[in-house]
């Protein structure tokens, strides 16, 4: 009896894969370092503040819904199940937070940094100030 008979392949395979998201980032750094991390977020938390990556970052949330705003867009919910990504770069990322406060947020991001560089860099308040007519405008 051949291995293959002990085992037989698999079918699945063929129909296992489904396609969550697609984007056409600008360049990944060269020598990047892809780090994938999962964050977590109480109920009701506003998130990580204002901040940039060195090069673009592939997120799914996992539970929950996250507050999501990238500089000249609008603010938008990613929910449990759905994608997000940024470019990264000089892109500010404004908002990552908990929309619900009834349950936690989780969710996976794979960031490709440029090598020597952190992962995450908070922008500063006269930063924030001086590129304020970048952000979009947000409905009260």
């Amino acid at each position: 009896m051949s291995h293959t008979d002990d085992h037989p392949r698999s079918e699945a395979w063929k129909n296992a894969v489904t396609v969550l998201q697609e984007a056409t980032p600008p360049a990944v750094p060269r020598d990047a370092h892809a780090t994938t991390i999962r964050v977590d977020f109480p109920p009701g938390d506003p998130g990580t503040p204002p901040h940039r990556h060195s090069g673009p970052a592939f997120g799914y949330v996992l539970e929950g819904e996250m507050r999501f705003e990238l500089e000249g867009e609008p603010v938008r919910v990613v929910r449990a199940g759905e994608t997000f990504w940024e470019p990264g770069g000089d892109v500010i990322h404004y908002q990552d937070g908990n929309n619900r406060t009834d349950t936690r947020l989780s969710f996976l991001v794979t960031m490709f940094c440029a090598p020597g560089q952190p992962m995450l860099v908070l922008v500063e308040d006269d930063e924030l100030k001086q590129r304020a007519h970048l952000r979009a405008s947000r409905s009260s």
